[in-house]
């Protein structure tokens, strides 16, 4: 009897902790969504349109990828948009004069991430809240990218050198199948994944999201975690900007506008507390995979930009909603 029981409850643990985990409910949402596009739609299973659902979402994936780190910790980046257009114009405007790409994209890339930097010091030194913070530096790095590009937009020609070689970063295919851009997108989570469930620092996250004074007396340097999620965020969304440049091969300073909306719903859609403590960056790939099948969904039946655009806040509020519910469910229990 025992040896048939044992076996029984070895498998049911795992499957129990998958049934309870945070983003269980969001994964089965977006199995849900993806059968409803298969009956929508004979095409929207075929590779090719699920390949163009991965490219399409790498970038905000990516920026997603940083801005959990950020949310975990109880605060809000709502710069990464600008960010990433400041970086993208940088790293063109350096290419456009001359310079080799992977140091223009190096620049593109520090250039994020001073930007979080100083997101982040202002946060922690400052002590400002960080949505005022952000909902100002959304407008200071915007006004830098019209400012140092005079507001013209930037074309990169591909009989400028190196430009070839530096299109491939967007437009090319691993094994001529997967989109370069999914393929760093993978890249990205998987360091996500592994900075945030195996790293002391990803267990610090946590904890100052979790309750920031507790942290702070068991040692943990609140200042420099946050400091660190706010550098990372800057430094995706500048990683994305870089691909999306390479991808269209032009930039103008209004790019991005909006995209910070996205990625927080991403993170918040994937199961992410808003006030901070709760979540996983597997959570947040699968909201990023929900929020494109969504769109690739809508963009195959006609919908209209604009309905896209409700039907995405409504389910933005539906998640946020659903959270709530769940923690004042915890609190009585």
């Amino acid at each position: 009897m025992t040896s048939t029981t044992a076996p029984a409850k070895e498998f049911s643990l795992p499957f129990r902790r998958l049934l309870h985990a945070r983003e269980s409910g969001v994964f089965a949402a977006l199995v849900l969504l993806f059968l409803l596009g298969v009956f929508l739609s004979p095409s929207f299973a075929q590779s090719d349109n699920l390949l163009s659902v991965g490219q399409q979402v790498a970038q905000i994936g990516i920026m997603a990828v940083g801005v959990t780190f950020v949310i975990l910790n109880g605060e809000i980046d709502l710069s990464v948009g600008s960010t990433y257009a400041l970086s993208a114009i940088s790293t063109g405007m350096l290419i456009s004069h001359g310079w080799s790409w992977p140091l223009a994209m190096l620049i593109g890339l520090a250039v994020g991430a001073v930007a979080g930097l100083l997101n982040g010091l202002a946060v922690v030194v400052l002590g400002v809240p960080s949505f005022i913070v952000t909902l100002g530096t959304l407008s200071v790095f915007r006004g830098i990218a019209l400012l140092i590009s005079d507001g013209a937009p930037i074309s990169l020609s591909s009989s400028q050198a190196g430009v070839a070689d530096f299109n491939l970063l967007g437009q090319g295919r691993l094994f001529g199948l997967i989109p370069m851009q999914f393929v760093i997108f993978a890249v990205v989570a998987v360091i996500g994944v592994v900075l945030l469930s195996r790293s002391r620092f990803g267990f610090n996250t946590y904890a100052v999201g979790g309750n920031q004074e507790a942290a702070r007396l068991v040692g943990v340097n609140v200042k420099r975690v946050k400091l660190a999620a706010f550098v990372l965020s800057g430094f995706t969304a500048a990683l994305a900007g870089v691909l999306g440049l390479s991808f269209l091969s032009y930039v103008q300073g209004v790019t991005g506008q909006g995209m910070e909306l996205t990625v927080i719903s991403a993170v918040i859609i994937g199961g992410a507390a808003l006030f901070g403590g709760s979540g996983t960056m597997w959570g947040t790939v699968i909201g990023v995979a929900f929020i494109g099948l969504l769109q690739n969904i809508l963009n195959i039946k006609g919908i209209s930009s604009f309905w896209q655009t409700v039907v995405t806040g409504l389910v933005i509020v539906a998640a946020v909603a659903a959270d709530t519910w769940q923690r004042r469910r915890k609190t009585r229990a």
